[in-house]
Parts: C-alpha cells; structure tokens; sequence
C-alpha cells in the first residue's frame, strides 16, 4: 500500500500551492477584514480548471481524482479558508449532484457553465429552523402543471451572494419525510428569489454566506434533479463527498498555522533564548505535526475509497470529525503561541483560529458525524 501521491498529483498540488500563496495568502486578511467575494481571486481559479475540478472534460470540467480534489482544497484552504469553501461546495455540493443525478439537458445547461467557472453555485438545504433534520423540511415545492411552486427560505447558504445556480432541497410530501424531499436546480432571475445581506460571520468572512428565499417562484419539472422524493439520497450522498472537502479545509487552516507558529518560535526570544527551545512550546509543535499528519491519511483513505467505487460515508465523517477537532484545538494552541501578538490582527494566526470553529459545524456539525459513524460501525 502506498502513502504517497503519485507523480502527476503531486505536480498538481505543487502548481496550486504556488498559486495560492502568490494569489490568495496576501490578499486574505483583506477579504476577512472587508467580507468581499474574491470574484477575481475566483476567475483566476477558474482558469486553472478548480471550479470544476472532478466534472469530466466533456462537461468542461478538469476530469481530476478524488486524492486530487481533497489535496488542492487543502492548498487553497490554508492560503485563504473563505476561498476554500467557495471552490469545495462548487465542486462537491453542486457540481457533483448535477453529474450525477443530472439529465443531459441539465448537464449541457447547468452543469457545463459551472465546471468551466462561468457561474458561481450554492447548495439549500439548512433552513432557519431546520438544521441537522432535513426531515422536518419547511420549504415547499407543490406541483401545478408542468412546473412547481418554490416556498421557503434557506440560512447560511455559501456563496449565496454571488451565486448564479442554486442546487435546492424542498418537500414535495412532508407527511413522508426524509422519502418525501426533492432536489431542483434554480436559477439567480427566477421571479421570487431573493438573497439576503450576507452574514456578518466569526470566520470564513468572504464566503459571501447568506439566506435565500424563495416566494411563489415557479420552477419548471424539468429543472428537478433526480427523481420526485429522492432529493435526501441527492444531499446525503453530497454531503459524504463535501466532508471531504471540509476536512481537508480544516487541514489546510491546521498547516497554516502550524507553520506560522513554527516561525515565529525561532524568532521569539525570551529568557535570552527562542521560545521554540523550551520543552513547553516543543510540545505545542509536535501535537500540532502529529496530529495534522493523521489527519492527512484519514483524507486520503475517504478519498481513496471515493476513488476507488466503494462506500465512504464512514471515513468522510471520520475524516471531518478528526480534522475539524484538530483545526480548532491546535490554531488556539498556535494563538498561544504567539501570546499577546496571536490575539491581535497584526498575525493570522487569530483569524485561522476564527477559521477553523465553522469546519466542526457546516456539513454536518460534529455531533452528527459521531451519529454517522456510530451507524456505520454498528453494521
């Protein structure tokens, strides 16, 4: 069994990293600070093929594996988290149900615009009052004819303010349940659709996160993905390659400030001495390396079993769970670090430590990758 990437991965990874410390590390403090959508950040990304990272080059997309996908989200994540996020969700969330689930006609009109990064999308499913039990959906789509009434609003949607394709879960039949959810693929000037401010939020501030609501939008029957009732298999199996994605951010936020704070422990004196010669702060570090390398090869083996056709539910969550417990833990340690400077703007280690919080909350909060992989291992 081989622990390595293999020689195009690893030119990949190595062509993106270079990329996103010229281009996205410099610029991230400022999109924190000022919330803006990095749209150029974005169009440049989208030159490289990463909008569309795992779409077949027939759909325009770069055709990469799973192995790849999760490495290059880790590069850009630790350059800039909110850009992260933005590349995961168009890649894992939309692009991927609309390639799969998707008919011709949708991959030529959808899903094509989206892979070569000509269009920006999002993925509704959190409501306001309905967060881990999409079951108890309250948006609405009622059948007329040949199309169907949209009602509802989704909170805390990615990418929302610039989004241009929204990938939508509503309830066809709420007397069924998760069996009565459907999926369809909305787009921007649809009459009743309206996005909200964006959410002032703790981290991941250029997200351009916020609500979406839906009042009386007609939306026609060929724009359902998947069948009627089958929306929850559609976010479900999303939502197991997203935590990819999100472990691999957390990952990326991880590296970052490890490697911040490896730094600055050489160059920090005290007692006539650097910081990083005092066993203390020695094993701040090597938690911080330790546990960021078997949080790698837990994205790695979900990645590689995505790749390889078998079932990954399991290992996505374990990947997320492990990863984003990780993020957070060791990005305050690296806060710690840097002492009364960490807690100040002037370093970014206190905005990766902001960062990192939401990779134990979106797509699936902590305690429901414990109930996942509780299912799994109960099997």
């Amino acid at each position: 069994m081989k622990l390595e990437l293999t020689a195009d991965q690893q030119a990949f990874q190595e062509e993106v990293r270079k990329f996103a410390q010229k281009e996205l590390a410099p610029k991230a403090a400022y999109h924190d600070k000022t919330q803006e959508f990095p749209v150029e950040s974005l169009k440049k990304m989208a030159e490289m093929g990463l909008l569309g990272m795992s779409v077949p080059a027939e759909y325009d997309g770069a055709g990469v594996d799973s192995v790849t996908y999760a490495v290059v989200i880790l590069e850009i994540s630790k350059a800039d988290a909110s850009c992260g996020v933005i590349v995961a969700v168009q890649n894992s969330l939309v692009a991927l149900p609309l390639y799969k689930w998707g008919t011709e006609e949708q991959k030529q009109k959808f899903l094509k615009p989206l892979a070569a990064g000509l269009r920006i999308g999002a993925y509704c499913l959190t409501e306001p009052n309905v967060g881990s039990d999409p079951g108890d959906m309250e948006t609405t789509a009622v059948m007329e004819g040949d199309h169907y009434i949209l009602n509802g609003t989704k909170t805390f949607i990615t990418s929302a303010q610039k989004a241009e394709t929204f990938v939508v879960f509503a309830a066809t039949d709420r007397k069924a349940g998760n069996k009565g959810i459907s999926c369809f693929v909305v787009d921007r000037e649809t009459p009743g659709l309206s996005v909200g401010p964006k959410e002032d939020m703790l981290g991941v501030r250029a997200s351009g996160t916020a609500a979406v609501t839906f009042e009386n939008c007609k939306i026609p029957v060929g724009n359902r993905l998947g069948q009627e009732g089958g929306g929850f298999r559609i976010a479900m199996e999303a939502l197991d390659c997203g935590r990819i994605g999100i472990a691999a951010q957390a990952i990326g936020i991880a590296e970052a400030a490890f490697e911040a704070s490896l730094q600055y422990s050489r160059e920090r004196k005290q007692f006539g001495q650097p910081i990083g010669d005092f066993q203390m702060i020695q094993a701040m570090l090597v938690k911080m390396a330790t546990e960021i390398e078997a949080s790698r090869l837990l994205l790695y083996l979900a990645a590689y079993k995505k790749d390889k056709g078998e079932r990954y539910s399991k290992e996505s969550s374990m990947a997320k769970l492990f990863a984003s417990k990780m993020a957070v833990e060791n990005t305050i340690n690296a806060v710690q670090i840097f002492g009364g400077y960490g807690y100040t703007k002037d370093y970014p280690v206190e905005r990766h430590m902001r960062d990192s919080k939401v990779t134990e909350i979106y797509e699936g909060t902590s305690q429901i990758q414990n109930l996942v992989i509780a299912k799994a291992i109960a099997k």
